[in-house]
């Protein structure tokens, strides 16, 4: 036992919480309780924890007030029930689902972006983490924005199944192993066969065109950069890949900037690995970004049609860096802000 925070990590048994807590050990977080939570049905079951495991508890009877610090993970349904309620028994809730997103008064953070988002926040406060497709891409745009300002992003994204969870995972290894033996594929998780195919619709679809999925990197990229006249036009597409999202990113800078200068902005990004050495191997979802914590960049050039314009290739794993540890890193963040003050008021 010791005397750092205590956590609870709600939807342990999913595959983001299962992450959350993968990171919590091999980070050998301080923590002096962890407790993992999940529905009824899987309450009373194991899940691992570094090398020891944890009996998971019922979300529904828990009682939040033992705790510092919950990081949600269960759907936004879940989040918009018990988040509230977490919150007002006095925990900092940092909710992975897209049910706070765009409230004006919670902060939608990422950590090597806006931590001045956290400034205000304490005890009882509500923290949205953003989309795993947008996490990578601002981490990759932001060091461009605050150099030049960036007046316009087109963005496709190739999305892989485990943003549609567990589910997602199945239907891709089953529909792989069917088409194999020459079976048809049956459909669940997506409404079109995944295996060996491309669907170019992710979320719901509304009045303007787009897929939710889509206006979700626009919603989201003016509130983190902090900057409304973005322009930003996405493409979600999903692929037939495990793990790693990877982003054509096309993007036009307000102020002129010569090519090398923005190389090296992104070495000396926090979060970004930059690829851009060798002309035969560019950073991909299986070689790169899985189970690793950076942003990996490659393929920066400039884009011929436009003269103020970057191209560039944008690979993370998106359960990892786009979800689990990301919340991880707010967590730390108010940590070390909340060490600083501590060690600043014993100096005083």
């Amino acid at each position: 036992m010791t005397n750092g925070p205590r956590i609870a990590v709600v939807g342990a048994s999913g595959a983001v919480g299962e992450v959350m807590l993968e990171l919590l050990a091999q980070r050998k977080h301080p923590a002096a309780n962890i407790s993992a939570l999940a529905s009824a049905r899987s309450a009373g079951q194991d899940v691992e924890y570094g090398r020891k495991q944890l009996t998971m508890e019922d979300l529904a009877d828990f009682d939040f007030s033992a705790v510092d610090y919950a990081l949600f993970s269960a759907g936004g349904s879940v989040s918009k029930e018990h988040a509230p309620r977490a919150a007002k028994a006095g925990a900092i809730v940092i909710d992975n689902t897209s049910a706070f997103r765009y409230d004006d008064d919670i902060p939608l953070t990422v950590p090597e972006v806006n931590p001045g988002s956290l400034d205000a926040v304490g005890p009882g406060s509500i923290i949205a983490n953003p989309n795993c497709s947008t996490i990578q891409m601002v981490v990759a745009l932001a060091p461009i924005h605050a150099a030049v300002g960036i007046s316009r992003v087109n963005v496709a994204t190739y999305q892989s199944v485990s943003g549609a969870g567990r589910r997602g995972l199945n239907e891709l290894a089953q529909q792989t192993a069917g088409r194999l033996n020459f079976r048809e594929p049956e459909m669940n998780a997506f409404v079109q066969p995944i295996a060996f195919n491309v669907l170019p619709q992710i979320d719901e679809m509304l009045e303007n065109g787009y897929s939710r999925e889509e206006m979700k990197m626009l919603w989201e990229t003016q509130k983190i950069l902090g900057d409304e006249r973005i322009a930003v036009s996405a493409t979600a597409v999903r692929v037939p890949v495990f793990y790693g999202h990877a982003e054509a990113v096309h993007l036009e800078t307000r102020e002129e900037i010569d090519i090398e200068t923005v190389r090296e902005l992104l070495r000396e990004a926090p979060g970004v690995t930059l690829l851009d050495s060798d002309v035969t191997e560019h950073p991909t979802p299986v070689t790169h970004a899985a189970g690793k914590d950076d942003v990996f960049v490659g393929r920066l050039r400039r884009d011929l049609s436009h003269p103020r314009g970057i191209c560039m290739w944008v690979v993370a794993d998106n359960v990892r860096k786009g979800a689990a540890l990301n919340a991880v890193q707010i967590m730390e963040w108010l940590e070390a802000r909340s060490s600083a003050t501590v060690k600043e008021g014993l100096q005083a």
